[in-house]
């Protein structure tokens, strides 16, 4: 198990500083986590840059719901995609895909392009693929750094033996990380039968924020009216246990 690299998927500023103390190797810094990851703020980027020594992957996702983007939108995560590399990202994590479910191979030339000295990561995206062997070869040709995969199953532990495969097949062409529900119980045996030599990992804590208690009745958001006075933050301590569990 030793000098396995452990990458924290992260929903803000503190959620990265906090994720560094712990002993995280890297993070993937987003927004809304709730939406399996959106693009963050650039402020957010550049408190977390200053504070941390650690690599920042910073997401590129517009919108939540599939990957097959309108054309504003996709000039939206190039836009952003420059201003987070502008502000100190050391790569980005994306997933373009067409209506049928394939790579779309040139947005993600685009990309795999504007990242040339700094990281690449297609994230998940490929776990709803209709072939993952098509969509690495794909991948691997763009020279693409990294693969974000829960092994086309709805957690890691449920595919062991994908990704295996999956690592086998890529031959050290491109990095298989795999991420979605490992867990301190889990991450042994994940990296034991898979093989790997990174896990991506998220656990985060609720933290009350009492400045709402004036008035419960109200809410800002949310057709199913979230809780106001408290939000997620990253769980250092179980985050720590892992490290050392690694």
């Amino acid at each position: 198990m030793h000098g396995i690299k452990m990458e924290v998927c992260c929903g803000s500023a503190d959620d990265v500083i906090q994720t560094w103390k712990a002993g995280a190797d890297r993070v993937e810094l987003n927004s809304s986590l709730f939406h399996g990851g959106l693009t963050p703020s650039i402020g957010s980027l550049m408190v977390a840059r200053e504070a941390v020594p650690i690599p920042i992957m910073t997401m590129v996702r517009p919108r939540p719901g599939g990957f097959c983007y309108t054309r504003a939108e996709y000039q939206t995560a190039l836009a952003d995609a420059h201003a987070l590399l502008q502000s100190g990202a050391d790569g980005l994590v994306f997933g373009f895909l067409h209506p049928n479910g394939t790579v779309d191979e040139a947005r993600t030339r685009e990309l795999a392009e504007m990242t040339r000295g700094r990281e690449s990561v297609f994230h998940r995206a490929i776990d709803v693929t209709p072939d993952w062997k098509q969509a690495l070869e794909i991948l691997i040709k763009l020279g693409i750094t990294r693969v974000l995969t829960s092994g086309q199953a709805p957690d890691v532990f449920s595919a062991l033996d994908t990704i295996a495969e999956m690592i086998r097949f890529a031959q050290g062409a491109i990095q298989i990380l795999p991420g979605a529900g490992i867990t301190l119980g889990n991450a042994p045996r994940v990296v034991q039968e898979t093989g790997c030599s990174q896990i991506h990992i998220a656990r985060h804590k609720r933290v009350e924020d009492a400045s709402t208690h004036n008035n419960r009745d109200i809410f800002f958001g949310g057709a199913l009216y979230p809780p106001e006075d408290s939000f997620e933050m990253i769980d250092g301590a179980y985050v720590a246990q892992v490290r050392q569990c690694l």
